[in-house]
């Protein structure tokens, strides 16, 4: 939607409410594709926005909107001086056949909402992002991508922005960890075939869900 642009950037200048332009938008296009679109806003409050999440259904309704649970706080960098928290709860909706979970971002690095997204029932995590470049960055971004997968043996779906001040290398990964299709720096689109039967042969093979023996929290 908008660029987080220098530190100090007044985000909510450019935020917009979930009827505004962009969701609109993003609805002329999910029905004219007939598809489902999850793309990332920043959502007008009163106060600091939200860096928002929002999934539009193939007949351009809003289907689930995610507000990012962790904010940037690191790397010199200070995001909740700019956005405010979502609640700290799971948003997991359906597609065709497969349950989806939405993170953002800074959540990759948080392997507790992977698993709570997994456990209220997601066979997919999807992760737009704009992960700032630097020193090991891009080594983070595929080893997390890949960790969330193995760790929960799900897909992960991760979108990642390009651009100099971004690493790009969107990607899927597979239930086992294998990166299925992956883009480089530049612009790119993915194709990927996603199904529940690899999902099912994946944790045949690596019941690690059902051995787990500490408690949910």
């Amino acid at each position: 939607m908008h660029d987080f642009g220098p530190s100090g950037h007044d985000l909510a200048e450019h935020a917009e409410p979930l009827d505004g332009p962009f969701v609109s938008l993003l609805s002329e296009h999910a029905r004219r594709l007939d598809a489902t679109v999850i793309a990332g806003m920043f959502e007008r409050t009163e106060h600091l926005p939200f860096n928002t999440l929002v999934a539009v259904t193939p007949k351009g309704e809003i289907g689930a909107t995610y507000r990012k649970i962790h904010l940037y706080d690191s790397f010199g960098y200070r995001e909740s001086e700019r956005l405010a928290p979502g609640e700290l709860t799971p948003v997991v909706f359906s597609v065709g056949d497969l349950s989806v979970g939405l993170m953002t971002c800074y959540d990759l690095r948080f392997p507790e909402l992977g698993r709570a997204l997994v456990d209220a029932g997601a066979d997919v995590l999807v992760v737009p992002a704009a992960w700032v470049a630097g020193a090991r960055k891009l080594h983070h971004w595929l080893t997390l991508t890949a960790a969330r997968a193995i760790e929960n043996t799900v897909f992960v779906v991760a979108a990642a922005q390009d651009g100099d001040r971004y690493t790009g290398h969107s990607l899927v990964v597979d239930a086992e960890g294998s990166r299925v299709v992956e883009a480089g720096e530049g612009d790119a689109v993915l194709y990927a075939e996603l199904t529940a039967d690899s999902i099912a042969k994946a944790r045949e093979v690596n019941p690690s869900l059902q051995n787990r023996r500490m408690p949910s929290t």
